[in-house]
């Protein structure tokens, strides 16, 4: 039974970035909006919607029965990338978690992660984390978007098993991709970025111990990087 759907510029985003026909997983399904969107519009019709929780998978389950796609989409419960294992799949989605959980995510099962042709990423915290870690062990970041939804920033970050050149810690936190393809949304990324840099700041200044101190003398260095890439733009 087809039905209408649309997604949202986050999500949407996201699945711009899966390569016609291949196999994917996603990973953390919830609704499996983004694997119905993928068949819906003829994208691929070969995916694993795979959740950790039993709740979020019936619910994916009858999303999928609903619109008719159980031959194309098949649900698999288990932990991170363990349900894939052994599954030739190209394209990995994990999204909608913080980077610190992805990045784990990924490091508990790095053999499959780096057997895939591409992993496509959006953490909603702790980004330059995960691309601290991808760059570190192992992977390439081959590319970087960005989606707004109300006053939010949401980064994408596609990566494959890889050689990185080497990244100064700015760029962990401001992508080199984005600015190379002058993203129209990064001079909004920023400005959130020198916003929640200033907070952090002036919660630190109000304290006197080291730690404190150290931590906005950092943040105070990393404001001024970020206000410098902010004014080439």
């Amino acid at each position: 039974m087809e039905q209408y759907m649309q997604l949202t510029s986050r999500l949407e985003t996201i699945a711009k970035q899966v390569a016609n026909g291949v196999t994917i997983a996603d990973i953390g399904t919830d609704h499996a909006f983004i694997p119905i969107y993928l068949v819906k519009n003829n994208i691929t019709k070969n995916i694993y919607a795979c959740d950790i929780n039993i709740g979020p998978l019936d619910m994916a389950k009858r999303q999928i029965d609903k619109y008719g796609y159980s031959k194309d989409i098949t649900t698999i419960l288990g932990e991170g990338l363990e349900p894939i294992k052994g599954l030739n799949v190209q394209n990995i989605i994990i999204a909608g978690m913080g980077g610190l959980l992805i990045k784990d995510i990924i490091d508990n099962d790095i053999k499959i992660a780096k057997a895939a042709e591409k992993l496509i990423l959006q953490p909603m915290s702790f980004q330059e984390d995960l691309r601290r870690y991808l760059v570190q062990n192992g992977f390439i970041i081959i590319h970087e978007d960005l989606a707004q939804e109300d006053r939010r920033i949401y980064q994408i970050i596609v990566a494959q098993k890889g050689k990185s050149d080497s990244y100064d810690e700015i760029d962990y936190h401001i992508s080199p991709n984005l600015i190379k393809d002058k993203h129209p949304l990064l001079k909004k990324l920023i400005a959130s970025k020198e916003r929640e840099l200033i907070k952090i700041i002036s919660s630190c200044d109000r304290e006197v111990t080291y730690n404190a101190i150290k931590k906005s003398n950092e943040c105070k260095i990393l404001l001024e990087k970020i206000k410098e890439v902010g004014r080439c733009l």
